[in-house]
């Protein structure tokens, strides 16, 4: 005999809806037996895989598929929560309880009666937060315009929306949207991304971070925001950008970071005409290239661009800064935590250089740059390749390779005139003894291990720091985990977190300590 659904407390269509069970999220694949165990089970695919037991079988018989192989579990149906709809939430989140809404204070020895509701009313709000709240949709139809026309500011993040169809059930009733935030959800994509263009119509800022898109999806919703200026899409799965054709054309901001993406289709959106600030932060990005232009020119790539960030990439050489150099309309400009260096191993010089080959920044590592810090800077600059500048062939006949390498050094000789020879600050290669830094390893977990001292170059990379300690201490390199200490500031430990960085990236100098655990 089988068992009523709707006695269960289940919805009609369960299979496909978002539900929250032990405070985590999951989307249900199954509902039905699962043999030999009686009653029913719903078959359900954790956001968090790690939350998981498989892939959807049990006892050799395959009842749904889960992306991940450990992804999926069975669940009672009294364990889950299918959520509420908008207007329960609301009520849920904002109503204040009948002896708050009418309180007596005592004033002059009078007593007045604040009547909280005008102030508090749902219709007077222009912002309504739901972040990690159990909304599942609109509910009845025609309710939200009613109960809160004048919303602009949504907040929906982590919730039980199953489809982009509900949210634009929730957005059309609101005229005034103009910034949705969306992020932790996993939405099924429209049937038809166009018949939701309405809903949208006026929607400006729209946050997607953490819904496992990749960018074909997110293009494939794009006709749904056909105003779109700003959009924030970290911490997905996008892979590889494709050139946005007819969408996404009235966007000044895009932030694509912690994304696995292939830098070689990072060009892909350079075409985007109105395209002012552009984050890439944490994508692994080692390289650009605009090959329309030569070194010193402009480039027709990011024609608005004028806010870059790359911190915490993998850009090591300044022959990427000399691309960037080519964007147009670059002022603000961010690219901490890049392993950059400069041939003195002083993390200033490379601020310095920065400024010198960016003519037209404002802003650097967010902060502001004076008039005098450029001045400084480029005068700094000019003296420090001097030497190269006069061996190229100077002023007289410049050599092509030094041009291509510093293809603003002929400008700042117009601008400030040649260096003195006594002025030049000569470019001489380290000697080995002055690049050997003396680092003590210490082991502060294993109390009878003695520490070691090591001589090594401030140009090697942590990886190749963990190959030794794996030779001296016979654990593997992976488990390793190192922090330091400097005399300059003593009593704090500096995390070494990137394996990719090297000792010079991370200012550790001659005498420092290195912690070394390892699990």
């Amino acid at each position: 005999m089988g068992v009523d659904q709707t006695e269960l407390g289940l919805p009609a269509d369960p299979v496909g809806r978002r539900v929250s069970c032990d405070g985590e999220r999951a989307t249900v694949r199954y509902v039905g037996p699962v043999p030999p165990t009686a009653g029913l089970w719903l078959g359900v695919e954790w956001d968090n895989p790690e939350r998981g037991k498989h892939d959807g079988s049990h006892e050799g018989v395959h009842y749904f598929t889960c992306r991940n192989p450990k992804g999926g579990s069975f669940v009672r149906p009294a364990k889950v929560s299918f959520g509420v709809d908008f207007l329960t939430a609301l009520q849920q989140v904002y109503q204040i309880k009948e002896e708050v809404l009418s309180e007596e204070i005592a004033i002059s020895s009078k007593k007045l009666k604040w009547a909280f509701k005008d102030c508090c009313s749902f219709e007077s709000r222009t912002s309504v937060l739901f972040d990690f709240c159990e909304v599942n949709g609109p509910g009845a139809e025609g309710e939200i315009r009613k109960t809160t026309p004048h919303v602009a500011w949504l907040g929906l993040s982590g919730t039980l929306l199953s489809c982009w169809e509900d949210v634009a059930a929730i957005a059309q009733q609101l005229d005034q949207l103009d910034s949705l935030q969306l992020s932790d959800n996993r939405l099924r994509l429209p049937s038809d991304p166009s018949a939701h263009c309405q809903a949208f119509c006026n929607l400006k800022v729209l946050a997607l971070n953490r819904c496992d898109l990749t960018w074909p999806q997110i293009l494939e919703c794009a006709p749904m925001w056909p105003q779109l200026e700003d959009l924030c899409v970290e911490d997905n799965n996008i892979t590889e950008l494709q050139r946005p054709v007819g969408v996404l054309q009235s966007l000044k901001s895009l932030n694509v970071s912690c994304n696995p993406v292939e830098q070689r289709s990072v060009l892909s959106i350079a075409a985007l005409p109105r395209l002012e600030q552009l984050k890439l932060m944490k994508i692994g990005l080692s390289d650009v290239r605009f090959d329309d232009a030569a070194p010193g020119s402009q480039t027709a790539s990011f024609p608005a661009l004028k806010n870059l960030n790359l911190d915490d990439n993998n850009i090591s050489e300044w022959r990427v800064v000399d691309e960037l150099a080519k964007l147009p309309g670059l002022v603000q400009f961010s690219c901490s935590g890049n392993p950059l260096v400069s041939s003195d191993g002083n993390p200033k010089t490379v601020t310095q250089i920065l400024i010198a080959k960016l003519g037209q920044l404002v802003l650097l590592n967010r902060n502001i740059l004076r008039p005098e810090d450029r001045r400084g800077a480029e005068l700094d600059y000019i003296k420090m390749f001097g030497e190269e500048w006069l061996k190229a062939g100077g002023a007289s006949q410049l050599g092509t390779e030094f041009a291509s390498q510093h293809p603003r050094y002929q400008s700042l000789i117009d601008k400030y005139g040649a260096p003195e020879e006594g002025e030049l600050k000569k470019q001489e290669p380290f000697a080995l003894k002055n690049q050997l830094l003396k680092i003590n390893f210490v082991f502060p977990d294993d109390a009878g291990r003695k520490p070691i001292e090591k001589k090594l170059p401030a140009s090697m990379v942590v990886q190749k720091v963990k190959g030794l300690l794996y030779r001296l201490l016979k654990v593997p390199a992976t488990d390793l985990k190192l922090t330091y200490t400097c005399n300059k500031k003593v009593g704090t430990e500096f995390e070494i977190d990137s394996d990719l960085k090297t000792l010079q990236f991370y200012s550790i100098e001659d005498g420092d300590q290195v912690l070394v655990r390892w699990s």
